[in-house]
C-alpha cells in the first residue's frame, strides 16, 4: 500500500509537504502541489483524511458496490441488503459502479476515504482485478455478493451450474426438446461461466451433442440479447428454445421473437435465469430460475459484521439454492 513518504520521494519533496498538499494545513506553490499530485496519482495513494481523524472509531455504514441502475436483479440485491442493513441499525452507502473496472475502483477507493465500517462488491469482470486487490492491500473488511472470486474473500451467491442445468433439463424432459438455443452473459464474469456450464452439462446428460452454433453472447444488456436472438432464429436449423441466462436479456429475448412474430411457447419456448415482479404477468408468463434475494442480502450484511469483528478469521463462501418456477412460456399449462 502507497503512503506519504512513498509521494514524497516520488514527488522529491518533504514529507510535511505531502501532507500540507493532503491536508490544505498550509499554502503550497501551484507547482509543488501539482506536483504531488502527480506522484500520488502514479503510484496510486489515496489520502483518508476521516480515517486518520477518527482512527480505531465505528462509523455504523456499509458500503455496497453494484451495478444496479441497468439491472433490476442487482436494484433488488441492493434493496435487500439496505434491508439487511436497518435490521442491524447500520446506515448504507451506495454507489454504482456500472460494470466498469476503472469506475468500480473509484467507487471502492471513494467507499474507503468515506470510512466505511466494510464494504459489500459485486465484481466487475476485470481481469486485474484492481478493486479487489485494492480492497485486500488495504484490509478493508469485504463481502462479494454474486460474483464469485477464486481470490480470498467473503463470498456469497448461488449454485449456478446446477440450477441452469435444471432449468435446460425441464425443457428437455418435460418438453422434449433437443435443440436448445443458450444465450450467455458478459463474458468474464464468473456467473457466466458457471451458467454456460451448467446448460452443457444438462446436454450431456440428455445424450445431445453441444452445438456452439447455439451458444450465442447477450452480453447482459437487452439490444445484444435482442441480436442474438436473431441470429439464433437465421440459422438453417433454428433452436425450438431459447434458455436466456439473466432478467435483462430474458425480456430482450422476448422483444425480439415478439418482433419476430414467433409465438412463445408455440414456435419457440422460452426460459429465463432470474425472476422479476412482472415476469409472471408478461405473456405467456415466464418460465424462469429465481434467486433468493432476500437470503442473500441478509447473508453477505451477516458475513461482512462479522468480518469486521473479526478480521482474522477463516474465509466463508456461502452459495445459496435457487427455485424453478415454473410458468407458461416453457410450455406448461
Amino acid at each position: 500500500m502507497a503512503t506519504m513518504e512513498d509521494v514524497a520521494r516520488a514527488a522529491d519533496v518533504s514529507l510535511s509537504t505531502v501532507s500540507h498538499v493532503v491536508n490544505g494545513t498550509r499554502k503550497v506553490s501551484p507547482k509543488t502541489v501539482a506536483a504531488v499530485n502527480a506522484a500520488m496519482q502514479q503510484i496510486g495513494y489515496v489520502p483518508n483524511m476521516l480515517a486518520r481523524a477518527l482512527a480505531g472509531s465505528s462509523s455504523g455504514t456499509i458500503g455496497v458496490a453494484i451495478s444496479a441502475f441497468t439491472n433490476h436483479y442487482f436494484s433488488e440485491t441492493v434493496r435487500a441488503i439496505e434491508a439487511a442493513c436497518t435490521r442491524h441499525g447500520l446506515m448504507m452507502l451506495f454507489s454504482d459502479t456500472h460494470d466498469d473496472p476503472a469506475q468500480e475502483l473509484k467507487v471502492v477507493q471513494n467507499l474507503h476515504q468515506r470510512r466505511v465500517d466494510g464494504i459489500v462488491l459485486a465484481p466487475s469482470g476485470d481481469p486485474h482485478n484492481r478493486a479487489l486487490e485494492y480492497l485486500s492491500s488495504n484490509n478493508i473488511a469485504s463481502v462479494l455478493v454474486d460474483r464469485m472470486s477464486p481470490l480470498a474473500f467473503d463470498q456469497v451467491g448461488v449454485e449456478n451450474s446446477e440450477a441452469t442445468a435444471e432449468l435446460v433439463s425441464h425443457l428437455i424432459e418435460q418438453h422434449g426438446h433437443r435443440r436448445i438455443g443458450f444465450i450467455a452473459g458478459a463474458p468474464g464474469l464468473s456467473t457466466t461461466d458457471e451458467r454456460i456450464d451448467g446448460y452443457r452439462l444438462a446436454l450431456q446428460r440428455a445424450g445431445i451433442a453441444f452445438d456452439s452454433d447455439l451458444l450465442r453472447w447477450g452480453n447482459s444488456n437487452l439490444e445484444r440479447s435482442g441480436a442474438a436472438t436473431r441470429e439464433l432464429l437465421a440459422l438453417a436449423q433454428r433452436p425450438t428454445a431459447i434458455v436466456a441466462a439473466n432478467n435483462l436479456m430474458t425480456i430482450g429475448t422476448m422483444h425480439a421473437l415478439r418482433d419476430a412474430q414467433v409465438a412463445v411457447p408455440q414456435d419457440v419456448a422460452l426460459a429465463g435465469f432470474d425472476d422479476f415482479d412482472w415476469a409472471d404477468y408478461f405473456s405467456p408468463r415466464l418460465t424462469v430460475m429465481a434467486q433468493p434475494l432476500e437470503e442473500l442480502g441478509a447473508m453477505a450484511v451477516d458475513l461482512l459484521i462479522e468480518r469486521i469483528a473479526n478480521p482474522a478469521r477463516a474465509q466463508h463462501v456461502q452459495r445459496l439454492s435457487p427455485v424453478l418456477r415454473v410458468r407458461n412460456s416453457c410450455g406448461c399449462a
